[in-house]
């Protein structure tokens, strides 16, 4: 029953968008849209109970699966992110990240990349704001959407 609670807890969560998406049954939804109204601590751990006792009554299993899948999407997105922010702070350390970018991003731009890199560079010496600093992240998110060339 706790396990549903949490489950149910997640739903509140969600936005409506996302909501719509999990096609819950009529009274389930108006339950967690409920929930997402109330304020006081008493009436919100009431309701959260309400709903947990709905969720006995439906399979659980896709909601569960559909909120993993998301959960899932979001950590990849935020590696991808991560990833983009280790290249750019090598990129700005020296030279030979940039040999190493181009080996595998060989589309990737690299007089663009050359003079962004220099731009920031200056930007962080003379305490300018990040404009180019900023410019390359996005130069790199849109040259690494393409895949990356295999080592042979």
């Amino acid at each position: 029953m706790l396990a549903l609670q949490e489950l149910g807890e997640q739903l509140v969560g969600l936005n409506e968008q996302q909501l719509e998406t999990m096609q819950l049954p009529q009274s389930l939804l108006e339950a967690v849209q409920e929930a997402r109204r109330l304020s006081k601590h008493e009436a919100r751990r009431r309701q959260m109970q309400y709903i947990g006792r709905l969720m006995r009554e439906i399979d659980a299993a896709p909601l569960r699966d559909r909120l993993e899948q998301w959960q899932g999407q979001g950590r990849e997105h935020t590696a991808q992110l991560h990833a983009l922010e280790r290249w750019r702070e090598e990129l700005l350390a020296g030279d030979p990240a940039l040999e190493q970018f181009l080996r595998e991003y060989p589309g990737a731009d690299s007089q663009k990349l050359r003079t962004l890199i220099r731009n920031a560079r200056r930007e962080q010496g003379a305490g300018l704001p990040p404009r180019s600093y900023r410019e390359l992240f996005r130069a790199l998110r849109e040259m690494t959407a393409k895949e990356p060339v295999a080592d042979s």
